[in-house]
């Protein structure tokens, strides 16, 4: 089924006890951390979405859940990096996650794309071949053996609005709105329509994406958690794997050593 947007503005509160089932799902994501350590599996995970639609708050709760020693974090803004002398996505084979690791994107290769889309730059030829190459770039990924899980973060016009009118009234907060920011509100629809293009070419099988209703900011966490946890479960073996060879040579040196006497 395609994607349509607007099925994800109901903004339906989060019905239970918001702090007790947050707790609950970074107990499960710190578990999942140490399977994958342990496991050795890669990830990838994208935070994609419209400005004021709870993609940071949603990444620190993530964040805090986790060994800060095994994920990184990477913030892509439209204008990051030049590309004339290189491939687009050239910048992004340096971010890709080791074994035992995470790679956090706020925004992602998804950025020039969109932007390419909505404000008319190139032809349609030129807007499918990028979409190619990211289910290309997306699918070596997945042959390697990484997970990618692909958040967008969904509001209506009028909670956008109100966001960012809250946003640009704070003395401290109204820095961190940019012209990126200003420019998507302001053409809304033909970002609607970017977007809506974007997931008709590049919602695949080894890459799905998974909207989140964004209009209730603790629903929006909870459910942007939730998928994320899904995802991982699916992907992790949860049982510890078999002792390796230094597992079994730690458990032969204990038994050498001398008891300790009082």
């Amino acid at each position: 089924m395609p994607i349509e947007l607007t099925k994800f503005e109901r903004g339906e509160p989060f019905p239970g006890d918001y702090h007790a089932a947050l707790r609950a799902l970074q107990d499960r994501l710190s578990a999942l951390q140490l399977a994958q350590i342990v496991h050795r599996k890669r990830a990838i995970i994208l935070f994609e979405g419209w400005e004021g639609a709870e993609k940071k708050s949603s990444l620190k709760r993530l964040a805090a859940a986790w060994d800060p020693c095994h994920f990184t974090t990477h913030s892509v803004s439209s204008g990051a990096g030049d590309d004339s002398d290189r491939h687009w996505l050239a910048r992004f084979w340096a971010t890709l996650p080791p074994a035992g690791s995470t790679t956090l994107f706020y925004r992602s290769w998804y950025r020039k794309a969109v932007d390419d889309r909505a404000l008319g730059r190139g032809k349609a030829k030129d807007w499918a071949r990028a979409y190619d190459e990211i289910n290309e770039f997306e699918a070596q990924q997945r042959d390697h053996g990484t997970l990618i899980v692909k958040l967008f973060f969904h509001v209506s016009a009028t909670v956008q609005d109100q966001r960012l009118r809250e946003r640009a009234e704070d003395s401290w907060r109204k820095w961190l709105v940019d012209s990126d920011d200003l420019r998507s509100q302001s053409a809304r629809e033909a970002y609607l329509a970017a977007w809506q293009d974007i997931f008709a070419h590049t919602d695949t099988r080894w890459a799905p994406w998974h909207v989140i209703d964004a209009n209730d900011r603790h629903a929006t966490r909870i459910a942007a958690l939730t998928a994320i946890v899904e995802s991982l479960e699916q992907a992790i073996p949860l049982e510890p794997p078999a002792d390796g060879d230094n597992v079994v040579r730690l458990a032969q040196q204990k038994q050498r050593q001398p008891a300790q006497t009082g």
